[in-house]
């Protein structure tokens, strides 16, 4: 680099260079530093971002330049401070004091663009300023929250379900959902926020760790969200029932993925063809016997397909099977089940899928077979579902039949 003019020489450039002259005067290492404050004020933003970028260039001039009317010139500003962050955090004299109260001003700055330069300097520094990173992770522009929410080693899993809990905007969960190593805490607040995007991204961030029982229930979800099939089919670590309901119900295309899979042991991957094979057999084949219908339904996730056919086979109103789907009321699908002439085993998805019934408060199905309750107790459950203008059984009635 060529040496920097005298003072002399520098003072004339500032004051009436040509552009070229005094963008290299802007751009020099060794300016003194009142012609750099100088040429803060300069009339064209090209000499004004080369000062901001400069870094000899005083303090004093980069905090006039944090308010310059041109977000590119505030922008390289905040790239320059950004990376002392922990230096000026921690400062007690003035001038870098000044420089902390610059950054955090650019921090909050109008202009987006500005606001992510500085989270992308900052977002795997695991000595900055915790409140520093805490406000970008809550920025409301995702340009500028997702690299800190998905890099930051700072932040900490309460700081994540504090996000979770009250998201800026949406896609806030969408970028925790692929932040690295999640827990199975984190993910299990992902899933309970009900976003398809951000479900579909934690589905595909393999390192994220999920529940067995939260991964099941997505698959069975997963039959009306296309978005999710194809990231399930990749997971590594599926367990084995996990890959075998996946066969019944993942999108053609996806079954070669699936049989490919390098983690199946033999045994598995001998069931799986076999499955995927009875598959293949069925179609053109004549409709599955209701039962059966009943609990691919189930696999796939078809609510309505699962209502259909148990308003058909038991001979009660569907808008009766909503209402009790809506009361969870296990006894009442249990015993519709029943009066549908479906096997015991169906009453396990009417109450995990159609009822959302949680697995504590679902009646197990007997090891030996037959049904959990008896046949009075069932039948007086249709007949209050049969009465006219009563939809649906009281939560306190049952209780109190139960109790009788």
């Amino acid at each position: 680099m060529r040496l920097a003019p005298s003072y002399e020489a520098a003072r004339r450039i500032a004051a009436e260079g040509t552009l070229a002259e005094r963008l290299a005067l802007a751009s020099h290492p060794e300016v003194a530093p009142e012609i750099l404050y100088f040429l803060a004020c300069d009339g064209r933003p090209t000499v004004r971002a080369a000062v901001a970028a400069n870094a000899a260039t005083p303090v004093q001039a980069d905090s006039l330049l944090a308010g310059d009317h041109d977000p590119q010139v505030r922008a390289l500003v905040g790239r320059k401070l950004a990376p002392r962050a922990p230096e000026l955090a921690a400062a007690t004299d003035r001038l870098r004091s000044l420089a902390w109260s610059t950054l955090c001003t650019l921090a909050a700055d109008a202009a987006v663009l500005v606001r992510k330069v500085i989270a992308e300097e900052l977002q795997a520094m695991p000595e900055a300023p915790h409140d520093l990173i805490l406000r970008l992770a809550q920025d409301a522009a995702i340009e500028v929250a997702a690299p800190v929410i998905r890099f930051s080693p700072l932040l900490t899993e309460e700081d994540l379900l504090a996000l979770l809990a009250a998201p800026p905007v949406p896609e806030t969960v969408t970028a925790i959902a692929r932040r690295p190593q999640l827990s199975e805490r984190i993910s299990e607040a992902v899933v309970a926020r009900a976003d398809e995007a951000a479900t579909a991204a934690l589905l595909a961030n393999g390192s994220a760790a999920i529940r067995e029982r939260t991964l099941d229930r997505l698959i069975a979800e997963a039959a009306t969200h296309a978005a999710w099939q194809e990231s399930l089919v990749r997971r590594s670590g599926l367990p084995a029932g996990a890959v075998l309901t996946l066969a019944t119900m993942v999108a053609d295309h996806l079954l070669e993925p699936l049989l490919t899979r390098s983690d199946l042991d033999p045994t598995l991957a001998r069931v799986l063809r076999a499955r995927v094979a009875l598959r293949l057999e069925r179609r053109g084949a004549a409709p599955l016997p209701p039962d059966l219908a009943f609990e691919e339904a189930a696999l796939r996730g078809d609510r309505t397909r699962m209502l259909r056919l148990l308003a058909e086979r038991s001979g009660v109103a569907v808008r009766a099977i909503e209402h009790v789907a809506q009361l969870r009321s296990a006894k009442a699908l249990v015993s519709l089940c029943w009066k549908a002439g479906f096997s015991p085993r169906c009453a396990g998805p009417a109450q995990g899928v159609l009822g959302h019934v949680p697995p504590e408060a679902a009646i197990p199905i007997p090891e030996a077979g037959g049904w959990p309750l008896t046949e009075t107790e069932m039948q007086w459950q249709i007949e209050v579902l049969a009465t006219p203008d009563t939809p649906a059984p009281r939560p306190v009635a049952l209780r109190e039949r139960v109790g009788a």
